[in-house]
């Protein structure tokens, strides 16, 4: 099990001045990417730029996986990802929240990563 921190992605807005040296500049072409630490990856056999999905691990019995994220090896700690919001909102079970603020709890959510299943194309 891994714990996703969900990120605003450097060109939303926001009111914040970062400078060009932010830790999450360099990624370029779509924000599907989660970003891992390399033991993490390798663990699970994910390679830089493998196609992933991920799935939260609610207790509510209901199934929620999000797929189509590349992996992208980062400084972030073992047992840690991050993915930008809101492409990865469905992970996140309405009632998961913080008991003392009332706020989404998208800032742990629970979950497992693993390689894409290959998707035939129609007639192979």
């Amino acid at each position: 099990m891994l714990r996703l921190a969900t990120l605003r992605s450097h060109d939303q807005y926001n009111t914040t001045i970062y400078s060009l040296d932010d830790r999450y500049r360099g990624v370029f072409g779509g924000r599907m990417v989660v970003f891992m630490n390399e033991a993490d990856m390798q663990a699970r056999g994910i390679a830089e730029g493998d196609m992933v999905e991920i799935e939260s691990l609610a207790e509510d019995g209901k199934r929620r996986v999000v797929g189509g994220f590349w992996a992208k090896p980062h400084s972030i700690p073992v047992g840690s990802i991050g993915a930008y919001y809101p492409e990865t909102n469905p992970l996140l079970p309405l009632a998961y929240h913080d008991l003392k603020s009332g706020t989404p709890a998208a800032k742990s959510i629970p979950v497992l990563v693993r390689p894409q299943p290959a998707q035939l194309n129609p007639g192979e």
